[in-house]
């Protein structure tokens, strides 16, 4: 098997693209003998840019899929196209010729509604294309694995353009050359793609080529049921990492849109997914990417990491986004404690990011519903002066205190512990008030205690 992912680097790579990417890899690794050819489709010249490459190749890499050619660029191969334009100029497959949009029209509508057919004229004719013949008879059928057989009449389609006047290469040309030129054995691309498909099929049978097979993905929609867009969330693998998912929870949930094994089983880890994936069993009904689904999956990765491996990536994450925390020694703890809680790594700044900042303003709506309570301020300061007390200072120690202090006063214990959260983390939602303490530790834990009281002194007596 030769199969290839050939993006159009025109921006970030898209959801869609990144599962056509994941698909074509994991046939690829089914066999050693199989290989994954990556093609940058650039021949959109004013659109393509360097950027969106590397924007591209990154969200590979972060991913974890790898090619074993390329990456090649159809911009770099303009020799091997002009060769195989000028064998179709020179057999009469392909001609020059000079209709525009509405001399198209209007041959059209000449041949009552059937695809136009132009008239050869010397190549550098001013305005001058060249456009491949297409047969008036006979159908040109795609054959699809998932989709079936599809039948287009060869007399309803236009003779294509091909080339530009400066001999440039377009879309449907280039792409054909290459899958011929690069052996490649099976084409597995999104739904939006199959009504190219007869047209590289007639190029390829131009060229004296064998097609490959063909398998066109369906298209992923919202939980809408519309087209996948920036509305319903991430649009791209960039965003996906910038909002904190694991590459191999995305890896697992995007094998899962469109495609299943059985009825039940939803966690596959790669190596599984490499031995069950088949192109045949996936649907052709519209996926639903769901992004609630993927990080309740993400959840589930997370609690599953060795707690030391997930510091990491929450250390790596939290740099990339500009957030306190990365690097602190005091950040493997912070995540062990919020292990079991998050579903992403960006829930990890507003459930332990108080630890890592040297002043903590409260939230007013936190200070209003938890401190204005009748007793919030004594209870506070007693709460000050059992953890000034506690031995050790670690989470059983703060615990044993609290909770001690907690019957003495005959108060609920989340009475007591709530005015010492928002005093400490200026929230009412954070990692367990124990841990809180604990990795604030016993000093910065009492000056933002004092802090806190200060302040609802200074609120009393005005």
């Amino acid at each position: 098997m030769r199969l290839r992912f050939a993006p159009s680097p025109t921006g970030f790579l898209h959801i869609g693209g990144a599962r056509t990417a994941l698909y074509n890899w994991l046939l690829a690794r089914k066999s050693p003998g199989n290989a994954l050819v990556l093609r940058l489709e650039d021949t959109d010249r004013e659109r393509s840019t360097d950027e969106a490459i590397e924007q591209i190749l990154d969200a590979l890499d972060w991913l974890g899929l790898d090619w074993d050619e390329g990456p090649f660029r159809q911009t770099e191969r303009d020799a091997r196209y002009a060769e195989h334009l000028d064998r179709l100029l020179e057999s009469g497959a392909a001609y020059w010729d000079t209709a525009a949009a509405e001399e198209v029209r209007a041959g059209k509508e000449a041949r009552g509604g059937a695809g136009y057919r132009g008239t050869p004229v010397p190549e550098g004719t001013e305005g001058a294309a060249v456009r491949l013949r297409v047969p008036d008879e006979g159908e040109t059928v795609v054959e699809d694995v998932i989709r079936g057989s599809s039948a287009f009449e060869n007399r309803l389609l236009d003779d294509f353009v091909i080339a530009r006047s400066d001999r440039t290469p377009l879309y449907n040309f280039a792409v054909a050359v290459d899958d011929h030129e690069m052996a490649i054995s099976h084409v597995v691309r999104g739904e939006d793609h199959l009504s190219n498909t007869p047209r590289q099929l007639l190029v390829l049978k131009a060229l004296g080529a064998e097609p490959p097979v063909y398998a066109h993905l369906p298209l992923l929609h919202g939980t809408d049921g519309k087209p996948l867009s920036k509305r319903h969330g991430a649009a791209s693998v960039q965003e996906l990492r910038a909002a904190g998912y694991l590459p191999e929870a995305v890896r697992n949930y995007l094998a899962l849109l469109g495609w299943g094994y059985d009825e039940t089983t939803t966690f596959f880890s790669t190596e599984e997914l490499i031995q069950l994936f088949s192109i045949e069993r996936v649907s052709r009904s519209p996926a639903v990417f769901d992004e609630q689904k993927l990080a309740w999956m993400n959840g589930h990765y997370i609690r599953g990491m060795d707690t030391g491996a997930l510091a990491r990536l929450a250390s790596e994450w939290l740099e990339r986004q500009g957030a306190p925390g990365a690097g602190d020694p005091r950040l493997p703890a912070a995540v062990a404690a919020v292990q079991e809680k998050i579903s992403t790594l960006a829930e990890i700044p507003d459930l332990v990011g108080f630890a890592f900042q040297d002043e903590v303003e409260p939230d007013p709506k936190a200070w209003e519903k938890v401190m204005s309570r009748n007793g919030a301020a004594g209870a506070l300061a007693q709460a000050r002066d059992a953890l000034a007390a506690a031995e050790p200072f670690d989470e059983a120690g703060v615990e044993q205190a609290l909770r001690a202090l907690a019957e003495r006063l005959e108060m609920k214990p989340g009475a007591l512990f709530q005015p010492v959260r928002v005093a400490i983390t200026g929230r009412t939602v954070s990692a367990g008030i124990f841990e809180s303490l604990a990795l604030l530790g016993r000093e910065e834990s009492l000056r933002r205690v004092d802090a806190a009281l200060e302040r609802l002194t200074g609120s009393a007596g005005a």
